[in-house]
């Protein structure tokens, strides 16, 4: 039951990444339009935890993980709007899309993966399996090289998924990967394109 549940929850991860950013490349989406919905979400959430609201409340049971009902409804999702807001301010459109993509894809699929067919721990990780970061990983790249370059799609989503399988700590908190992912993906992107492809 925990892993199909947790193979419905990255499958609607990747739909709705790949949903954001249709909406964000066609023009419906812009940076105003998701930080406001990034505010309701917050504000949904926190009402999320005392009442059961209509739909939203289905949502949360079918695509939520448990121990995120009572201390943060909604997480995945609203973390996934922060970190496609970080990229977009941050970096031009086709870097920005690029790592979306393998925040989309990337990031399910290795979960999806890991569920199915792993079967060796990953050395940085006590939780994530090798097959599952290496699946990851070829999706995440296939994703990107719809925006950017072979050789930028390659290292940012290896260097990504590599990032999403450390744990990164602040203030004793764990770091959102829906954070970590796009943002090191963009950043390795960005490098490349600044200082190792004017090179060749």
């Amino acid at each position: 039951m925990l892993k199909t549940s947790e193979m419905r929850r990255q499958l609607f991860h990747a739909s709705v990444g790949i949903l954001i950013l249709f909406l964000i490349k066609y023009g419906i989406l812009n940076p105003a339009r998701i930080f406001i919905i990034l505010i309701f979400g917050i504000i949904l959430s926190i009402v999320a935890k005392r009442i059961k609201i209509p739909v939203i409340h289905w949502f949360l049971l079918k695509f939520e993980r448990k121990e995120e009902l009572k201390r943060f409804p909604g997480r995945g999702v609203i973390y996934f709007f922060a970190g496609t807001l970080l990229v977009l301010m941050l970096f031009p459109a086709d870097i920005a899309y690029a790592s979306i993509m393998i925040l989309a894809l990337g990031d399910s699929i290795s979960h999806i993966a890991g569920i199915r067919i792993g079967k060796f721990k990953h050395p940085f990780s006590k939780v994530k399996l090798i097959e599952g970061t290496l699946v990851g990983t070829l999706f995440a790249f296939i994703g990107a090289m719809f925006f950017v370059s072979p050789l930028e799609a390659l290292l940012a989503s290896v260097g990504a998924m590599t990032a999403e399988v450390v744990e990164f700590r602040m203030n004793e908190q764990t770091v959102d990967d829906n954070l970590i992912v796009p943002l090191v993906a963009g950043t390795i992107i960005f490098l490349v394109r600044t200082y190792v492809m004017p090179l060749f």
